[in-house]
């Protein structure tokens, strides 16, 4: 399939589009990182206003799922989410372009869609855990790896297979 930008709409995922979404994530992760679609609508019900997809006339091509929360604390795979009263943070957890959407900026139009609702929200930084060696992805994108140093997060960086880098960067 062959999507111009203009075909494409980047809007809030819904529980309808859980089908979808599992469909580019097995595309786009090896079966150990594979979520349910219990989890993902969990996800979706637990930060709403944080989850998008790019859709376009022939379903969809991408997703982010992120939710705010704080510098440092990072989500174990397959964990839900714990949305922070006191963020300062948005956690990108899982952002995936199905290999058709490649090439067309969607997973750096889903990013910065979520950096301005983050900014209007006060959410000074961004955090991930990059995965699958896409570290130089994420630097292109302002993000720096870091160290971590609670056992708590370093047991929830071992959730996801290696290589994993817990990466930051300012929204500022």
């Amino acid at each position: 399939m062959t999507s111009t930008r203009q075909e494409i709409h980047i809007r809030p995922m819904q529980a309808t589009d859980i089908a979808g979404v599992l469909a580019v994530q097995a595309l786009c992760y090896a079966p150990a990182m594979n979520e349910s679609a219990q989890t993902i609508l969990h996800r979706l019900q637990q930060a709403a206003d944080f989850a998008w997809v790019a859709d376009t006339p022939l379903g969809i091509v991408a997703y982010l799922v992120t939710y705010p929360s704080q510098l440092g604390k990072l989500t174990r795979l397959g964990e839900a989410f714990q949305v922070s009263d006191s963020a300062d943070c948005l956690y990108l957890h899982d952002l995936a372009v199905a290999p058709s959407g490649k090439g067309l900026g969607l997973g750096q139009r889903l990013v910065e869609h979520a950096f301005a609702l983050a900014r209007k929200r006060a959410l000074h930084h961004a955090a991930l855990v990059s995965v699958q060696d896409s570290g130089d992805y994420w630097k292109s994108l302002g993000f720096v790896a870091q160290e971590i140093d609670q056992p708590r997060q370093r047991a929830a960086l071992t959730s996801y297979p290696a290589p994993a880098i817990y990466m930051t960067r300012k929204l500022t």
